[in-house]
């Protein structure tokens, strides 16, 4: 398990990575991916819960998220680094905006609006793939009005889960190094949770998604910004 980092550090300072040293392309496809047949409907139940006026995909890929909330009615903006899966979301025609984004970067004038103007960010699968994780977490609660809420899914990792994947052979498989734009940090909910707090978000939901309960696939935060809603 990845071992929590210090965060003492200034945060706006730690997403200072150079944009030669960060994944361009991820290899987008049109075809969704995998991780939305059990991801979508847990993500989407919770954003109809919430009601949202507008919505950012931070990480939106191929545009996946965002056109199945924007089928349902939903004030979607999607961002992401990668020009190719922005362009694959983009060719949907899905009434969703889009624009390719960097998370190192403050929000302001990357042209999908103010700070503080959406009321709900997702981001899922994302966190485990950045150099600089923080950025992410910064981003996000800057995009967010006083009172928002933020949902954010990254595989799960816990004893149990780590134990079966040592005990089946499959770690080498599971945290494999050759894969392109891969995993490189793997979350606990303690980590992914100080993340967030570190990034001023109170914690609320936890939820396991996918497959058995402590062996599940993925795992679910909701996270709000202090302040009015």
């Amino acid at each position: 398990m990845t071992p929590a980092a210090d965060t003492s550090g200034d945060m706006a300072a730690a997403c200072a990575t150079p944009a030669s040293d960060k994944t361009d392309s991820y290899g987008w496809t049109a075809q969704d991916p995998e991780s939305s047949g059990y991801l979508n409907p847990a993500v989407i139940a919770r954003v109809e819960a919430l009601a949202p006026r507008s919505v950012l995909d931070a990480g939106c890929g191929n545009g996946s998220l965002a056109a199945a909330l924007a089928a349902r009615g939903f004030a979607v903006t999607g961002v992401d680094g990668d020009a190719e899966g922005i362009a694959l979301a983009q060719a949907r025609g899905s009434g969703a905006a889009f624009a390719v984004c960097d998370f190192a970067r403050p929000l302001e004038g990357q042209g999908i609006g103010d700070p503080g103007s959406f009321d709900l960010v997702v981001s899922t699968e994302v966190v485990e793939h950045l150099y600089d994780p923080r950025c992410l977490a910064r981003f996000c609660f800057e995009a967010l009005r006083p009172g928002g809420a933020l949902i954010v899914t990254t595989p799960y990792h816990g004893y149990l889960k780590n134990l079966a994947l040592s005990l089946a052979g499959k770690w080498d498989h599971h945290h494999n190094p050759l894969w392109h734009g891969g995993h490189i940090k793997f979350w606990s909910r303690a980590t992914l949770g100080r993340l967030l707090e570190d990034a001023g978000f109170t914690v609320g939901e936890f939820a396991g998604v996918g497959r058995l309960p402590w062996l599940w696939k993925s795992m679910l935060l909701v996270a709000r910004k202090p302040g009015a809603a």
